[in-house]
């Protein structure tokens, strides 16, 4: 069973859920755009096995504040202060989706509080690379008025981004969903090149390998970041 918590961070208060062992390494799962921690639990449970694990919501997603103002680089300053708060010095970091450019944005801007990377089925910072928007599926458990700029932001990113991906220091791991998937399969590995320690695994599952194969998911990390 995970447990729920909130933090302070800034002006938003963010939620988040845990599994494992406190005094585990920390890994920090970051979700989907119109998704929360909840996209997590089954891997997030499974990850709470080897690691302490922290899902976040976002800014504007689940539990956590909706301020009606929203940016990736807004998410990522959220982050560092949740690592502020939690006193997580360093963490592994896996982000899908929205959550993976929030991570990789978070492992160019300070690149000493990213052990290791994980990105899941993540838009490449390629203009058009990102695959149609599309509204989330099921209940809405998010502030649809993140949807516009995020999606804009994705669709037509900061060209710093690119260009920030050759400064990611930490090693990492792109898991891409296959033929399935409605992220454009061959720019993920273009995104994989530019990366300078960067391995791409391609595991099948769709867009979110994740909630399709938790448990080799949960493993593909595991092995990650003990390797």
């Amino acid at each position: 069973m995970d447990d729920q918590s909130v933090v302070d961070v800034g002006d938003v208060r963010l939620a988040y859920r845990t599994w494992g062992d406190p005094f585990g390494s920390p890994v920090v799962l970051l979700h989907d755009l119109g998704a929360s921690a909840a996209s997590w639990e089954a891997a997030g449970s499974l990850l709470g096995r080897e690691w302490r694990v922290y899902a976040i919501d976002l800014r504007g997603h689940g539990e956590s504040d909706w301020p009606d103002e929203y940016d990736l680089e807004l998410m990522r300053d959220d982050v560092l202060g949740f690592l502020d708060e939690c006193e997580l010095d360093r963490a592994g970091v896996v982000g899908h989706g929205m959550g993976g450019v929030v991570a990789h944005l978070l492992a160019q801007e300070h690149p000493d509080r990213v052990e290791r990377l994980v990105l899941v089925e993540t838009p490449p910072p390629f203009p058009g690379a990102a695959g149609p928007a599309v509204e989330p599926d099921g209940p809405a458990d998010y502030d649809e008025a993140a949807l516009a700029p995020v999606n804009g932001e994705l669709a037509d990113p900061d060209p710093a981004w690119a260009r920030g991906l050759g400064e990611i220091v930490a090693p990492t791991l792109l898991l891409a969903g296959g033929p399935t998937s409605t992220m454009p399969q061959g720019r993920l590995q273009d995104m994989a090149s530019m990366i300078p320690d960067c391995h791409l695994v391609t595991m099948g599952g769709g867009h979110r390998p994740h909630e399709a194969d938790p448990e080799q998911t949960a493993q593909r990390i595991t092995e990650f970041f003990t390797s």
